[in-house]
């Protein structure tokens, strides 16, 4: 009996499972309902033009200020939120890396053009991350801000102040949904 009330108080002092105080979220979420990236391009008939026409190199400067100056998601200034992606380091010292940027999909920002700036998350922690290589698959959580920066990638819209990391290596969807 002794040892089944000490169990209960032992039970009753620690959590049985640690809350995670973070929300999942989706890259989608970071993008303003209502928002078009390509709303201004819709009149251009681009596979018309070819590559050294001046409408085309004028279409895509145009394309490119307005996906720079992306908006944000107002709601989530302050937000504690997970979410995956693949890092793209910005400094390494010593084979520690304190800021990365964080894309959606595999080669953004370093093929030409990157994602607009409400797709690039700029993430930056006083610990130094060890062992993050260009296109590392992680997951991240930790407090969101809404504050562009120019990186030589392209700009993010959002910096996210690292809390944890972890390696992301999501299952591969079932057969019957697999894309062919």
């Amino acid at each position: 009996m002794r040892k089944l009330l000490f169990l209960l108080a032992l039970c009753l002092a620690l959590p049985l499972h640690a809350a995670d105080d973070y929300k999942q979220i989706k890259w989608e979420a970071l993008v303003p309902k209502g928002w078009d990236p390509a709303k201004d391009l819709k009149a251009l008939d681009l596979g018309k033009l070819q590559d050294s026409d001046p409408r085309a190199m004028e279409a895509l400067e145009k394309m490119r200020a307005l996906w720079d100056a992306a908006p944000t998601e107002p709601t989530l200034a302050g937000a504690k939120v997970k979410l995956p992606g693949f890092a793209i380091p910005l400094e390494n010292k010593g084979g520690k890396v304190s800021e990365f940027l964080l894309v959606p999909y595999f080669g953004a920002c370093i093929h030409s053009p990157p994602p607009p700036a409400n797709q690039i998350i700029h993430v930056v922690t006083s610990k130094p991350v060890s062992n993050l290589h260009s296109m590392d698959t992680v997951m991240v959580s930790g407090t969101m801000s809404l504050k562009y920066s120019n990186t030589p990638w392209g700009s993010a819209g959002y910096r996210l102040t690292l809390e944890r990391m972890e390696n992301f290596n999501p299952a591969p969807p079932p057969e019957d949904k697999r894309k062919r």
